[in-house]
């Protein structure tokens, strides 16, 4: 089949005719982009064609001027749920004799210039409806799809977007599903993942010896799960492992099983009616948790929830939680409610509820493939519910959280990811690698910023593989070489080595990047502003330009240059590494910058080594000037948490205890402002708090003062009104909220990361921002 064309019906063409080609740029490939145009074209009574090429969606359109002129708007005003138009450019071409408006198949000529695949959708109403009505040939069909829904990226291999590019090429369509997908008028017209029970992929239920187990697999899963079993189940970009989250010994096997002692875990449930009981709704929660990317979302708890899911994010304020996506979930629901009929009874609240997590070996990445299942998940899982369509990249859940009415990203990938962050200006490609912890890439395109999905932290031999294969799949899949490759500053990071590896090979230049110019930058880029800035970076840790580690840091940055305006104090780092596991080092090195690290051997009596710690504080450590680690401090110095379980989970607690407390009044005495930001008489008014309540929220609310009123002093002597905040304590809600009331009550304007996470997460956009401008400079 060439093509699918209306023909023009009426009085014949008008006294006046001109022609146009439109190309759209955008997310407009697999998401009923053409099907649209078809029908547009059709009824404004234009002739021509449309395709998907390289560039995105190209048409050809002819008829009176006057309705032409009109389509521009048109397609923007009426495109599909899932499209996104970055651009349309519109030439005018000379009249042709025709008398149709057709569908073109594919035209995989040329580069892949600016064409865009969509994210992985949660499955729509319309489908939603089929899958529950009885009479339904795909009733209960764990497949289900079309044009508005469904998976995209993680089955695709390379673009033009079509199903021979996906990994739905082994299953040729029956003849009602392909007459659907040849159909314009129909809701699955070219929908790629087009299946029915006949033609497409199928579920099995199996041990862990691969062995199928009898029955319906969707019913024999609750079973096992209603029993305390752990089931990995397969979604859209990797394998969950499933346990039921009001069963505690169920949670607690499946805590020891994973190595994940504290970590909070992530519920889904089947609306948000069954959180009602659990959680303290915020304007624009419900709207973020049942959004088609269908993120895990941070909801406030309420009282009852620790109560009843005691084990899920002990003695933290916030519960992640998240809605069915994939049909296959809803089915288990839909088993859980006794399989009625249509849809009113998502409108209910369920008691299912269930534990969602990553199903892979303990800092391994996600595991996608069935084989590496029936391995990697043995004595992890107690049974696998699979199927047979492959994912093509990994790509595990988002995560995000509602601060001041706006999302916030402290994890981009599934429903995100390979959406484009729109730039500025245009510019050449750079591939940038991020950092070592919560990896992701960053891939530059024109005016478009790609930014993979989380890759994890690249601390083992696996992780680093699954780096370099996302560069593979993202170049491959992009049709792109870098003209540039951005990397850390820090030479030993694999990241780093691998940039320059690549950057030999394709000679060109291997830029590196400061950690913390890299933060502001990444803000800079998204928020599209492109002059001199102040940029606070509070993280964990990053090398610094005099090879000390940093992490509290105040900066003017303008482009590719950055000045360090000033820093917190250093504090020991006692031990390297493990200081940054241990908050009672922090806290006992806290003691001996005041002077009182006679106290230190007492004071943190149950470790065995606080003595020689002492010493070795007396002798001298190397500092460090990480607002992570005065976060630590004040943990270890109100006893919450010694030792941490996971990373940043001192600060999470500390956080939760301030949220619980609320508004504390602020001395400020209690801080000191010059080029460096001393918080010593805060932690010298901690080392002697007996209510770590108070202490938190005391902690927290100095902290901001004393942030703002050293952002102050910087703005006036530069000269500047912006201030960007970037590094992972913004992902604190009680300080990014906190400091934004206290800018602007200071005239002072906040930008803070919105498209990526602020955290290394996002690194990766800043890295690729600052290596344009380096290039551009050469």
């Amino acid at each position: 089949m060439a093509r699918l064309a209306c023909r023009r019906t009426g009085a014949g063409r008008p006294m006046t005719v001109e022609r146009q080609r439109l190309v759209v740029r955008g997310i407009v490939q697999g998401v009923g982009f053409r099907p649209f145009v078809f029908r547009l074209a059709c009824e404004l009574g234009l002739t021509g064609w449309v395709r998907n090429d390289a560039q995105g969606v190209t048409i050809e359109a002819q008829g009176d001027p006057a309705l032409l002129d009109t389509l521009p708007t048109r397609l923007r005003d009426g495109k599909p749920p899932l499209a996104r138009i970055d651009a349309i450019e519109v030439t005018p071409l000379a009249p042709q004799p025709e008398s149709e408006f057709a569908i073109r198949l594919n035209h995989g000529g040329g580069t892949v210039d600016s064409a865009a695949i969509g994210p992985d959708t949660a499955i729509c109403p319309a489908c939603l409806a089929e899958l529950f009505e009885p009479t339904d040939r795909r009733y209960r069909y764990a497949f289900i799809n079309c044009t508005d829904c469904g998976p995209r990226y993680t089955l695709v291999r390379h673009l033009p977007y079509d199903r021979a590019a996906t990994s739905m090429a082994s299953f040729p369509q029956c003849p009602r599903c392909q007459a659907e997908y040849d159909d314009p008028r129909a809701r699955r017209f070219h929908a790629e993942p087009n299946a029915c029970p006949t033609c497409g992929p199928s579920l099995s239920l199996t041990d862990l010896a691969g062995t199928s187990l009898p029955g319906d697999p969707i019913a024999e899963t609750l079973a096992l799960l209603r029993q305390g079993q752990i089931v990995a189940i397969k979604g859209l970009g990797g394998f969950h492992l499933a346990c039921d989250a009001q069963n505690p010994a169920a949670v607690a096997r499946l805590r020891a099983r994973k190595a994940r002692e504290a970590k909070p875990l992530a519920l889904m449930v089947a609306n948000p009616a069954s959180l009602d009981a659990w959680v303290e709704w915020q304007p624009g929660d419900a709207a973020l948790l049942t959004q088609a990317a269908r993120p895990i979302v941070l909801l406030r708890k309420g009282p009852a929830a620790d109560r009843a899911l005691p084990d899920i994010a002990p003695g933290l304020a916030w519960l992640g939680a998240m809605l069915p996506y994939t049909p296959l979930h809803y089915l288990l629901f839909h088993e859980a409610a006794g399989r009625p009929a249509g849809l009113d009874w998502l409108q209910q609240p369920q008691s299912l509820a269930l534990i969602m997590t990553s199903a892979n070996p303990h800092g391994e990445p996600l595991v996608i493939d069935n084989e590496a299942a029936l391995s990697q998940l043995a004595g992890l899982a107690d049974a696998i519910l699979m199927h047979d369509r492959a994912i093509v990249i990994r790509c595990d859940d988002s995560v995000l959280r509602q601060e001041e009415g706006r999302a916030q990203f402290l994890r981009r990938a599934r429903g995100y990811t390979p959406l484009g962050i729109p730039l500025a200006r245009m510019g050449p490609a750079v591939l940038a690698m991020g950092g070592f912890y919560k990896n992701a890439l960053c891939i530059v395109r024109r005016d478009q910023a790609y930014l993979s999905q989380h890759i994890g932290d690249l601390d083992r031999v696996a992780v680093c593989l699954a780096q370099e294969a996302a560069v593979g799949h993202w170049l491959h899949l992009l049709q792109l070489t870098p003209q540039a490759v951005a990397h850390d500053l820090h030479p030993d990071f694999h990241g780093s080595r691998l940039a320059l590896r690549l950057a030999e090979e394709w000679q060109v230049p291997a830029i590196a990047v400061q950690h913390h110019h890299a933060h502001i930058a990444a803000v800079l880029a998204e928020h599209g502003v492109d002059r001199p800035v102040l940029g606070l970076a509070l993280d964990g840790v990053g090398l610094g330009d005099d090879g000390q580690a940093w992490g509290g840091e105040l900066l003017r940055v303008d482009g590719a240059q950055y000045q360090r305006l000033g820093h917190l104090r250093p504090i020991g780092l006692p031990g390297g590494d493990r200081a940054a596991r241990e908050p009672w080092r922090m806290g006992a090195a806290a003691l001996a910058l005041l002077g009182r690290g006679d106290e230190i051997a007492q004071r943190f009596a149950t470790e065995p080594t606080a003595p020689q710690l002492a010493q070795m504080l007396a002798r001298g450590v190397p500092n460090t000037t990480s607002m992570g680690r005065w976060f630590d401090a004040a943990a270890g110095l109100l006893g919450i948490q010694p030792r941490m379980q996971f990373e940043g989970q001192a600060a999470m607690l500390l956080e939760g205890l301030a949220e619980r407390h609320g508004p504390i009044a602020v001395d400020n005495a209690l801080y000191r402002v010059g080029a460096e930001l001393d918080l010593l008489p805060l932690v010298a008014r901690l080392a002697d708090e007996t209510d770590a309540q108070r202490g938190a929220a005391l902690f927290h609310a100095v902290l901001i003062e004393a942030l703002a009123d050293w952002v102050l002093d910087a703005a006036r002597s530069q000269g500047l009104g912006i201030v960007v905040c970037g590094g992972g304590c913004w992902l604190n809600a009680v300080l990014s909220r906190g400091m934004r009331q206290a800018l602007k009550a200071r005239g002072l304007q906040m930008l803070s990361a919105r498209a990526v996470p602020p955290g290394d997460g996002g690194l990766a956009l800043g890295q690729a921002w600052v290596a344009r401008h380096v290039y551009a400079a050469r």
